[in-house]
């Protein structure tokens, strides 16, 4: 799996187009976790994996190929 970092984190709820709060509300943790996170890079390992998870249900993966970033995932089935 590939590093969850602040920026991906934003690329991510970009995709998405989802607000903090909205991913908040997904990944089921504060919405004052997520913006620290995105400020200072500081989660827990839960924290992270719960956001993760919350952008895997909605196709989106985390990846670091030339740099961090995210992009959708096509499922095939």
């Amino acid at each position: 799996m590939a590093k969850l970092t602040p920026e991906a984190n934003r690329a991510a709820r970009a995709i998405l187009r989802w607000s903090v709060r909205d991913l908040a509300e997904h990944a089921g943790v504060a919405f004052s976790t997520v913006h620290l996170f995105e400020k200072s890079g500081t989660a827990s390992e839960a924290t992270i994996k719960k956001i993760v998870e919350a952008y895997a249900l909605n196709n989106v993966e985390i990846t670091n190929g030339e740099g961090t970033g995210a992009r959708l995932s096509y499922r095939k089935g």
